[in-house]
C-alpha cells in the first residue's frame, strides 16, 4: 500500500477551485472536495490506476479526473505525490507540474 501524500501546492489549488465553485453553490464546492479526496484516496491501493498525461509523452506523471478537475501525481514504490489540481479548462503548463515536483 503506498502513502498518498498531497503537496501544499496541490491543496491550495483545491482549495482555490472549491473557493470559486463555493461562490455560486456551496454544496456543489464540498461535494468536488469530497470527490476529489475520495478518488485520489485509491491511489493508495492502486498507484498507477489514473492514466497517463497526454501532454507529457513517456513521463512518470499520472492523471485522475474528477470532473471538472484533472489531479495530477506521481506515483513512487512506497508514495504517490499528489503534486497539481487543475479546472479541465486550464492550460496546462508541464513546466508548473515539473516545478512542483521538484520541490517537494
Amino acid at each position: 500500500m503506498a502513502r498518498l501524500i498531497w503537496t501544499e501546492p496541490a491543496l491550495e489549488d483545491l482549495n482555490a477551485i472549491a473557493e470559486t465553485i463555493a461562490l455560486d453553490n456551496p454544496e456543489a464546492a464540498r461535494r468536488l472536495v469530497g470527490d476529489v479526496l475520495s478518488a485520489t484516496e485509491r491511489l493508495e491501493s492502486y498507484p498507477h490506476s489514473g492514466k497517463r498525461v497526454r501532454e507529457l509523452d513517456r513521463s512518470p506523471y499520472r492523471e485522475l479526473v474528477v470532473s471538472p478537475c484533472r489531479i495530477f501525481y506521481r506515483p513512487e514504490q512506497r508514495a504517490v505525490f499528489i503534486l497539481h489540481v487543475l479546472r479541465g479548462e486550464q492550460l496546462f503548463r508541464k513546466f508548473l507540474l515539473m516545478e512542483r515536483d521538484r520541490k517537494k
